[in-house]
């Protein structure tokens, strides 16, 4: 139970006791995974985030928003005040429920499926929000691609090479698209993450693309720094979206995010206000620079 400390208008919730922890029921899904079928089921903030207009008339992509932390964006997105293209691979269910939440703020909402490992695709995900937002002003390189071996004899070519197209190399393709339409005062935030900095053994292809995005965020800050294109990252720790049933054995979902000094993983609801704050102006001088959510596990 969370113990709270009222003060005035106050509430203050021990972070350590404000969600959920383990042991979870044992769960596994087929990637890419769908939250409907988690237990318990994710926190996007559908209940409790409130904007306060940080983002409004902005034009944003998110991709992989139709659940987990790309859902949270989303839906804070939208309540500060932005028009939001969801990019999702196939799962129809999750990213409808998404988009009504945003059409329910009265912001328009594209549901853009498919694989951004293709250029093509990523290049015609940037056309349609152009043309239908009528611009670009935020770019979220979200969506990520994971599976857990415990041998690298396990991992085949295939698998290594997929893990960068999705990683990284859509990155890169959506970047280079947007380039041309993003103005002064854009911003870029892109997904890495705590294994970035304390490897994950039995997660390498997923672990060497999350170094590689801290390296590609770091450049191009510098190269669209004069332009006034802000880059940035955001490191999560353990969190719980549909990518971990469908990564990882039952076992070790039940026991995830046991490891952290919170003793549980974060929820995607905690991720949202840093990816809004990066996006919005009171960032102005931020750049370059990785923001870690990890609930106490290092990043240095």
């Amino acid at each position: 139970m969370a113990t709270e400390v009222k003060e005035k208008n106050t509430v203050i919730v021990n972070p350590v006791d404000q969600y959920p922890k383990p042991e979870f029921p044992k769960q596994e899904q087929e990637l890419p995974g769908s939250e409907q079928k988690m237990s318990p089921k994710p926190d996007h903030g559908e209940d409790t985030y409130k904007g306060s207009g940080k983002l409004t008339g902005r034009k944003a992509i998110i991709t992989g928003g139709d659940s987990g932390i790309g859902k949270a964006v989303a839906i804070a997105y939208a309540r500060e005040g932005a028009d939001v293209l969801i990019s999702y691979l196939n799962e129809e269910e999750d990213a409808k429920e998404t988009a009504a939440y945003i059409e329910k703020e009265g912001r328009k909402v594209i549901l853009f499926p498919g694989d951004i490992s293709s250029e093509e695709h990523c290049k015609e995900m940037i056309e349609r929000a152009v043309k239908e937002f009528g611009g670009l002003d935020i770019l979220v390189n979200n969506a990520a691609f994971q599976i857990s071996h415990e041998s690298l004899s396990e991992i085949s070519a295939e698998e290594w090479e997929k893990t960068f197209k999705v990683n990284v190399s859509a990155m890169f393709y959506l970047c280079k698209a947007a380039e041309p339409h993003l103005k002064p005062g854009s911003a870029v935030i892109n997904t890495t993450s705590v294994n970035a900095y304390t490897p994950r053994p039995t997660l390498i292809p997923y672990t060497v693309t999350k170094g590689a995005i801290q390296n590609f965020t770091a450049s191009l800050a510098q190269l669209w720094g004069e332009k006034g294109i802000r880059v940035n990252c955001v490191a999560p720790g353990p969190i719980w979206t549909p990518l971990i049933p469908a990564s990882f054995p039952a076992e070790h979902t039940a026991k995830f995010g046991e490891n952290t000094p919170m003793k549980r993983p974060g929820q995607p609801a905690e991720l949202a206000p840093v990816y809004v704050l990066l996006a919005s102006q009171e960032a102005s001088y931020v750049s370059g620079a990785t923001v870690a959510v990890t609930g106490g596990m290092p990043t240095i």
